[in-house]
């Protein structure tokens, strides 16, 4: 046994896995060394998820960097010569019509993203899968790069460390749990272990099941929970006999009945001989606490693979071998049949990037098989550069916010998304149904009143329209349309386009209580915006603006957009709801980092902001402040910030507007809300649901949304948000931005497009609401610009004061032209587009008169 080091450069926590050997495998790649890898387990693990996974990878997803990771793992398992490209399909049966749209929905977000899915029919898929009853369906959705990981991807884990302890980079200790973290001034700086305590300057959790009981250790929690996923095995199924094959035939998916089938190959293989159907239950998933997952000595098989009850799953597996009668044929092999342990999450994405909690500590944790060597090298480009070539924001633990990651909530959530993994498909609009009602405006009562169609974010309830204006539907009968198609008019509601119409022609108060709000005071709180932000925010002359400004990374790429109140002694941050928690832990690292003295502070439950807009804001907002005068065109300039006073309470106001119309943000206490909101009532001003301001008019007036719109594969040039002049005060990212402005052109810009004929080939008229790609209508091919990147829509919505469906999509050089005709397809079927806007470009008041009058 190799004597125990007392110090490395990083320690892997769970390093027999196939997320840790990823991990050790590309941090080596990109220049790493003395790295030390532990596990509680052997090595390659026989606990874990990776010791008994069914290893197969579909390259389909609706997001964008887990479908790369998946197309980035498949190719890395098979340069390892470990990967069976045998393709598979995915059913739909007859009578299932959601399924079958869910798979052509599934070829728009391939195309988007770069895989080969493509809709079969029926006959086809019979034809690749003989063992199908092909009346049973009604066609198929085929994945020629899905496959299998051989021979299993617990071999691949072993293969990358002992590759990696080759090198002289990695040492492995397996049978080496971490008992506890060590720790010094709010940064890891070590493990320890029963073999002795070694000091780390970066400690990587990779420990998945298990990775809740390291994150505690660090005082924090992770927003997983391990669920049993029942795999069956039925057999002798000879088939393959003699051929050598880990798997002989296609994948398998039907997941209207949430479950898969393969074979497992010839009998003289891993575990051949067999047909493998595996099940995720949808209903009472059964999740358990990684405290209370049994050990080794404790456990039949592996504490990941709990004992089976046949009868547990007896209805779905009828239904299976209706699909396939093979099933019923064959014998049901108990004893290796079992409950596999694996890890839902409460928002289906995985947890990676630095603790919230501990400098130094790193996590990836909750990644699948399919994903394992594309997050590995995620999180080794995230470590090295401090960024990575795609946006992570999705994958980014510091995502999210502290009432998140309570243990309710944790189990609450991932309770349902653990009933959703294959069926139903998820709508993009689809709010969760657990841990609701969390945060609530000071006036959310006065809005259930009002009939308030409340989604929610960020904790949040939000009213997307109220009820108590559907008397506008009958005012605006004919600009705002009836939404036949279920799937286009789920999780919306037609009053909020006639809300907007109405706000355009008088005057609408919103709730925008959904903003996260920081304070940042102290010495250098001016040092580190400037520092930051692309803006200028330094200069007395500063003091009282609101500023629109970005963050950029040292890419120059956008990473954040938001508003900056300069105030005399701190800048207030004011952001989205789901932005916000990155842009607060960001902000507190790169002040520790600069050492800078700096008091950051998340205000967002002290605070909250109602919107007033409309061609009557000025007029309407005078009959309830204090000095009316004060509130004059001449008197109130545009994005200036101003103390006025409502119902006897301090507001501070700020010109601006997000729907293209004349108004205000009025920010006040929190316990001040219901009093402002009840005097802006009492004019008679409408209440008008938050749709128009985060889709519909934004859509008409080409703002942007982070995270949609705005991301780090793109910079400000090609979001057409660059200022004219660069500021001279040093910002991060500030060498590159120059440099792309020095480009005689941008290699793509950010357009809007609109949709010419959205009349579908049964006669409905549609309105987008996915991601859909844009294509070349000649060749059929999706635009790819120079660097690589594919054009897809970012944001699409109805506009009701147009008429039409707009949509936002980067498109290359040559294809940014005012007035070019594209394509794209929604559900697989192609519609025309035109581009109406090059960079950014509004169809509602082009001149932006309106919101300056």
């Amino acid at each position: 046994m190799s004597a125990f080091p007392e110090r490395a450069r990083v320690v892997i926590v769970g390093l027999g896995g196939i997320v840790g050997a990823s991990v050790a495998h590309h941090l080596i790649e990109r220049g790493w060394d003395d790295i030390v890898g532990i596990d509680k387990s052997g090595i390659p693990t026989d606990i874990g998820s990776t010791g008994h996974a069914s290893d197969f990878c579909y390259c389909t997803s609706h997001d964008q960097l887990s479908t790369w990771a998946t197309m980035y793992s498949v190719d890395f398992y098979e340069k390892m010569g470990h990967y069976s490209r045998i393709g598979g399909l995915e059913v739909a049966r007859v009578g299932d019509d959601e399924r079958m749209m869910e798979l052509r929905r599934r070829c728009d977000s391939g195309r988007a993203f770069g895989t080969n899915v493509r809709m079969i029919s029926a006959a086809e898929a019979k034809e690749k899968f003989p063992l199908l009853e092909q009346d049973q369906i009604q066609g198929a959705m085929w994945d020629p790069d899905a496959g299998l990981v051989t021979p299993r991807s617990q071999t691949v884990a072993g293969k990358l460390v002992d590759q990696a302890e080759k090198t002289g980079k990695l040492r492995a200790f397996s049978n080496c749990p971490a008992l506890d973290l060590v720790q010094e001034n709010g940064r890891v700086v070590g493990v320890t272990t029963p073999r002795g305590t070694i000091l780390a300057d970066k400690v990587v959790v990779c420990a998945g099941l298990w990775g809740r009981l390291i994150a505690d250790m660090a005082g924090e929690d992770l927003p997983v929970m391990p669920v049993d996923h029942p795999l069956t095995f039925f057999g002798p199924y000879d088939e393959f006999s003699g051929t050598g094959l880990e798997i002989g035939r296609p994948l398998l998916r039907d997941q209207g009945n949430s479950a898969y089938m393969r074979d497992t190959g010839d009998p003289s293989t891993t575990e051949g001989g067999q047909m493998e159907w595996g099940y995720y239950y949808e209903k009472e998933p059964r999740m358990v606490h990684p405290r209370d997952i049994l050990e080794k000595h404790q456990s039949r098989l592996s504490p990941s693979m709990r004992d089976l009850v046949l009868d547990d799953v007896i209805e779905p597996l009828e239904r299976a071998m209706e699909l396939t009668p093979i099933l019923a044929e064959l014998g049901f092999n108990q004893s290796h049949s079992f409950n596999g342990l694996l890890q839902a999450t409460t928002d289906g994405g995985p947890s990676l990037g630095e603790s919230r909690k501990l400098r130094g500590l790193w996590y990836a944790v909750a990644i699948w098989v399919k994903d394992g060597p594309g997050m590995g090298k995620l999180i080794a480009d995230w470590m090295t550069d401090g960024r990575t070539h795609l946006d992570h924001h999705g994958v980014d633990y510091a995502r999210f916010q502290d009432f998140q990651l309570t243990e309710d909530f944790i189990a609450g959530r991932c309770e349902e998304t653990a009933r959703k993994i294959y069926n139903p498909p998820i709508h993009p609009r689809e709010p969760f149904g657990n841990a609701r009602g969390i945060r609530r405006s000071p006036f959310y009562e006065r809005e259930v009143d009002l009939g308030g169609h409340f989604m929610e974010l960020g904790g949040w309830e939000r009213a997307h329209g109220y009820a108590a204006n559907n008397h506008l539907l009958d005012k605006y009968a004919d600009r705002v349309p009836v939404r036949e198609n279920e799937w286009d008019n789920r999780h919306f509601w037609r009053v909020s386009n006639a809300e907007q119409l109405e706000m355009s022609s008088d005057c609408a108060i919103v709730n925008l209580s959904h903003f996260h709000m920081t304070d940042i005071s102290g010495p250098d709180h001016v040092a580190l915006m400037e520092w930051l932000c692309a803006a200028k925010i330094g200069g007395d002359t500063m003091i009282g603006k609101g500023i629109y400004t970005h963050m950029l990374d040292d890419d120059g790429m956008v990473r954040a957009d938001f508003t900056v109140f300069r105030m005399a002694d701190r800048c207030r941050l004011v952001n989205g709801a789901d932005a916000g928690p990155r842009d607060l832990e960001y902000m507190k690292r790169t002040a520790q980092d600069r050492g800078l003295d700096v008091i950051i502070t998340d205000v967002t439950e002290g605070y909250t902001t109602i919107g007033i807009w409309g061609p009557n804001a000025r007029e309407t907002l005078k009959k309830v402040v204090a000095d009316p005068a004060g509130l004059d065109h001449d008197a109130f300039a545009f994005a200036a910030i101003k103390p006025i006073e409502i119902a006897g309470k301090p507001v501070t106001a700020f010109r601006i507007s997000y729907v293209g119309e004349q108004g205000w943000e009025l920010h006040m206490p929190y316990d001040d809300g219901l009093a402002v909101w009840d005097a802006l009532r009492d004019t008679g001003v409408m209440a008008m649901g938050v749709e128009t301001y985060a889709n519909s008019r934004r859509l008409e007036k080409s703002l942007r949304l982070q995270n949609a719109d705005l991301h780090t594969q793109y910079n400000l040039l090609e979001a057409d948000l660059a200022r004219p002049r660069v500021k001279e005060a040093d910002f991060r990212g500030k060498a590159r931005h120059l440099e792309y402005r020095a480009r005689d052109h941008q290699p793509a810009m950010l357009c809007t497009l609109v949709m010419t004929d959205n009349i579908d080939s049964h006669g409905v008229a549609r309105y987008p609401v996915n991601t859909m790609p844009v294509m070349d209508p000649d060749t059929g091919a999706v635009l790819v610009d120079d660097l690589g990147r594919r054009s897809y829509t970012s944001s699409q919505a109805f506009g009701p004061s147009l008429g039409k469906n707009i949509m936002l999509a980067y498109l290359p050089h040559d294809y940014a032209q005012l007035g070019r005709s594209l394509q794209v397809t929604y559900f697989d079927e192609p519609f025309p587009v035109e581009v109406a806007g090059v960079g950014y470009a509004p169809l509602y008041d082009p001149q932006n008169l309106k919101p300056r009058s």
